[in-house]
């Protein structure tokens, strides 16, 4: 104990750092425990696409949607959901959701936006295009 009171009175800074970094860790960790949104594996929406017919929505730019997309994806953007224009997802509410973005990082408040907007079941893909594609999981071009 005495050594740790001694770095943080030699490092000010850097404790501060860690301390930063502890509590920026907790709350992301207890927000994701406490959210209706799951997470799930790129099998999971492999298994939802097939079986229970889910929709996946991906967020990316329009330029970035046409490089490489999971197949039968709509193409939204966030500030849309944020605007409540849902276009061809509105018709889609009763069926799972699978919200994609780039990397997975970007995607939660779409998620959570979809649930307050009535959608009854949404996903979140880890680590979003950018682990389907490292998967070497098929991407659709064009559209």
């Amino acid at each position: 104990m005495q050594e740790i009171m001694q770095f943080v009175s030699r490092h000010p800074i850097l404790s501060i750092a860690w301390v930063g970094l502890l509590i920026a860790v907790l709350y992301t960790t207890f927000k994701g425990l406490t959210s209706k949104v799951k997470v799930i594996t790129r099998g999971e929406v492999t298994n939802l696409i097939n079986k229970e017919d889910a929709v996946v929505v991906d967020l990316r730019q329009r330029d970035d949607f046409r490089r490489g997309h999971i197949t039968h994806s709509l193409n939204v953007l966030p500030t849309e959901i944020k605007n409540g224009s849902f276009g061809e997802l509105e018709k889609h509410k009763t069926k799972p959701v699978i919200v994609v973005d780039a990397n997975g990082m970007a995607s939660q408040e779409s998620a959570t936006l979809l649930m307050k907007a009535g959608f009854e079941r949404v996903y979140l893909l880890k680590e979003g295009i950018a682990g389907w594609s490292g998967e070497n999981l098929p991407l659709i071009r064009g559209k």
